[in-house]
């Protein structure tokens, strides 16, 4: 049973934390995490979500995310989350902070509400490669490495494969493109 922090809609604490099944059903303002994996050469990590998630499942996604569960902070938060996801320990010191993106979703029928302030970091790292990484089954079917360019072009593309993150992604691809 995981609880939130409830957030207002400016994303500041209202003290109350609440199941994350009643934050989606209701609504309630939250923060989540999103890590961008890159190694020197500009390959991104992208996990594909398992088929059992309650949003976007089956779909190829950040290389890793999750909520910023009640009393913790988001960059523990991300760090729990690849370790996780990915079984990759790495320090906090490993993640640069990139931008806070304000969510506002409504999917699954109405039934699944994603109101979020979603923190997203940077990780580049040469020592992680497919030989060291175990996903975790509950979370993920796959993962792959794939050129940030070549994630741009099939993003553009409108490839419905992937999570629609198109705020995040053309916050991301600038900042690579300065960089790789």
């Amino acid at each position: 049973m995981e609880y939130l922090d409830v957030l207002d809609e400016n994303g500041n604490s209202t003290g109350t934390k609440k199941l994350r099944s009643e934050v989606h059903r209701d609504g309630d303002w939250h923060r989540a995490v999103h890590v961008w994996i890159i190694t020197p050469k500009g390959d991104l990590i992208i996990q594909k979500r398992s088929r059992n998630k309650d949003s976007h499942a089956n779909m190829w996604d950040i290389s890793s995310a999750g909520h910023v569960p009640a009393g913790l902070s988001g960059i523990k938060a991300a760090k729990k989350e690849v370790e996780e996801e990915l079984g990759v320990k790495l320090k906090e010191s490993d993640f640069e902070y990139l931008f806070t993106l304000k969510h506002k979703i409504i999917i699954n029928n109405g039934i699944f509400i994603n109101n979020c302030f979603c923190d997203v970091y940077l990780v580049e790292s040469v020592k992680i490669n497919k030989g060291n990484i175990t996903i975790q089954k509950e979370e993920l079917e796959d993962i792959k490495f794939i050129h940030f360019r070549e994630l741009e072009k099939t993003i553009k593309e409108k490839d419905k494969n992937f999570v629609p993150h198109e705020e995040e992604y053309k916050g991301l691809f600038e900042i690579l493109k300065n960089r790789y």
